[in-house]
């Protein structure tokens, strides 16, 4: 499978990067997937609903379907966080999984930056980091793009990966 992430600090514009990826990549007919991790507790699921009573009865996995989507919620108890191998075990083959977060693996991948977060840049120090989006020029020794130039962004990683 061809993999390529996006990382960067809290409010670096990650997911708005993502999304904007996701459009323009599946626009040129090529079929994407993605994975995002969280770094805190979330839930898909909601107090009352039947899905939710079946996981907080104990049921390790649940799934919920109906003719649009399925979803499936697996809970951890007391099992290790799982790796990013094996969440990619799980996905139906596409042509590429965009992976939001996950900067400590080894997969390629984009910095998103903003200079008003004031975070330092991950990419010196970061040699799986291939390029940075930022709203600001940088001088670095690798590429580095426009934050909101998906096109060219987009263009980049479809390259790096041979599509």
């Amino acid at each position: 499978m061809r993999l390529y992430g996006v990382v960067g600090w809290k409010n670096a514009g990650k997911t708005g990067l993502m999304e904007r990826l996701v459009s323009e990549i599946t626009g040129r007919g090529i079929t994407v997937s993605t994975i995002k991790h969280a770094h805190h507790s979330f839930d898909v699921d909601h107090p009352g609903k039947d899905s939710h009573r079946h996981r907080v009865a104990g049921a390790t996995e649940v799934l919920l379907a109906s003719r649009n989507r399925f979803a499936l919620m697996h809970e951890l108890r007391d099992e290790d966080e799982p790796t990013l191998e094996m969440l990619l075990s799980k996905l139906n083959p596409v042509d590429l999984i965009l992976i939001e977060g996950y900067k400590r693996d080894t997969h390629p991948k984009v910095e998103a930056h903003r200079a008003e977060t004031g975070n330092p840049l991950i990419a010196p120090g970061d040699q799986t980091i291939r390029a940075v989006a930022s709203d600001t020029p940088l001088d670095l020794d690798r590429p580095v793009f426009d934050l909101n130039d998906t096109v060219a962004i987009a263009d980049f990683i479809l390259a790096e990966v041979g599509l």
